[in-house]
């Protein structure tokens, strides 16, 4: 690890924020930006094979897998952009496959990974309704979190399940006379996991943006992976009807009466296997618990513990907790915390091992990015852009890297990093990819994709 150096640094054109995760696949990188381009790179240079132009910015991480019934093609890539379409194209020339529109509202996007399994894609479906609907001549709010199951090879549907399972209706007119609905809401924020021996999905989702909030909002759900069907949900947190800009004096007839604490569970559930055979659910919510479903118990809590503490009354943008996700080993859990540093939990007992923090707690870095684990070192970085390498066993920091900076790219575009916010590393035959720059709650912006190898 202390001799793992910037191998090198490529620019996309315009971008104001690396959002997007690498995927990486016989020595190519492949990679989406909120510029909307899916570039093929190669994984030692840095060069371009092929871009790909999708009709919205491309947030997700790609998924790539073998694919059937195109002529001269093997493999194919599979993502999703901010007007929830979804793409199949050939991994070795870019050239499209298909394209399929998975939700009809006008806001729907996806935000996370398809996950590609058995020939299927499984494709979480949000919302970015919640961030506006509290405006007066917004007919709020019809918009439902949702998992869609595709071929890979064609795009055609197989099935479709809706968080809120209700169609939303008409209740009442607000003061300005606009139409509302419900109910709605529980956006599908993250990838799902698949478990192939129960042949099940795992997702979590959001909050409603109507009240009473939905029976499966701020959830994680188990789904038949052949039907569609709902196999059962947890609900870590009950109650949470939310839409921005209702707090204060802002707050108008369009929002819940009483606006929720916003405690979606972004981050995908993790499926691991225990020593004596037994298997758990791990997830987290926003304001720092941490919890472990059985599976073979319709989600019943095995363990429940505590990563951060939040006094009461701790304002949302304060809460100190788990956004986009953790990191795991044959031991262990390690999450990283929005208010800063990371935290090791034990994963028969929910036992916490070990606590890391990063930075001065006054500058308020945000850790709440995805968490890379590889052998003996787990990965975490944060709004100051920095990169930390870390002891798995006891958090010792190993190796550090500032990405708040500007670099010199391969393709000679001009490129700054800024806050890592959301992503974490991957990691793939002796190299480390990351975009820097997540710039959209705030953080310093970026156009950067970085490449690391060993000196």
């Amino acid at each position: 690890m202390p001799r793992l150096k910037l191998k090198w640094a490529f620019g996309y054109p315009t971008g104001v924020s690396a959002f997007g995760q690498p995927a990486v696949a016989s020595g190519r990188v492949f990679v989406g930006t909120d510029i909307g381009y899916v570039y093929s790179l190669d994984a030692k240079t840095g060069c371009v094979y092929w871009s790909y132009q999708a009709k919205g910015n491309v947030r997700g991480g790609p998924s790539i897998g073998p694919v059937k019934g195109h002529e001269g093609v093997k493999y194919g890539i599979f993502f999703g952009d901010a007007h929830a379409n979804i793409y199949g194209v050939d991994a070795q020339t870019g050239k499209e496959l298909w394209t399929r529109k998975v939700d009809d509202h006008f806001v729907a996007r996806i935000t996370a990974s398809p996950k590609l399994y058995d020939g299927y894609l499984y494709v979480p479906v949000s919302s970015s309704e919640e961030f506006a609907a509290a405006n007066l001549d917004y007919p709020c709010c019809t918009s439902r979190g949702s998992v869609v199951k595709m071929n890979a090879s064609t795009g055609e549907v197989i099935w479709k399940t809706y968080v809120v399972p209700e169609t939303p209706k008409p209740t009442r007119k607000n003061s300005r006379g606009v139409q509302q609905y419900a109910p709605a809401g529980a956006s599908v924020w993250n990838s799902p996991t698949v478990d192939e021996k129960r042949h099940a999905i795992y997702f979590g989702t959001g909050d409603s943006e109507t009240e009473p909030a939905a029976e499966m909002s701020d959830s994680v759900m188990a789904v038949d992976m052949k039907s569609g069907k709902v196999l059962w949900h947890y609900q870590a947190q009950a109650g949470d009807a939310f839409l921005g800009g209702c707090t204060g004096p802002q707050k108008t007839d369009n929002c819940p009466s009483e606006n929720g604490p916003d405690l979606d569970i972004g981050n995908s559930p993790v499926l691991r296997d225990l020593p004596g055979g037994k298997s758990i659910v791990v997830a987290g919510t926003k304001d720092g618990k941490l919890f472990a479903l059985d599976p073979d118990k319709k989600g019943a809590v095995v363990w429940q513990t505590k990563v951060a503490d939040n006094p009461p009354g701790t304002p949302l943008f304060r809460l100190s907790g788990i956004v986009w996700g953790g990191a795991f080993d044959e031991k262990a859990a390690y999450y990283g915390q929005t208010g800063g540093g990371i935290t090791a939990i034990q994963l028969t007992t929910g036992e916490k091992l070990w606590h890391k923090d990063l930075a001065d707690p006054s500058k308020h870095v945000n850790n709440g990015a995805a968490a890379t684990v590889m052998p003996g070192v787990v990965f975490i970085a944060g709004t100051d852009g920095k990169l930390h390498a870390l002891k798995s066993a006891d958090g010792t920091e190993i190796w550090s890297y500032d990405t708040n900076r500007s670099f010199d790219t391969v393709n000679k575009v001009d490129a700054k990093g800024g806050s890592i916010a959301s992503i974490g590393p991957s990691i793939v035959n002796g190299m480390l990819f990351i975009g820097s720059g997540y710039g959209v709650i705030g953080g310093n912006t970026g156009n950067v994709l970085l490449a690391f190898g060993i000196e």
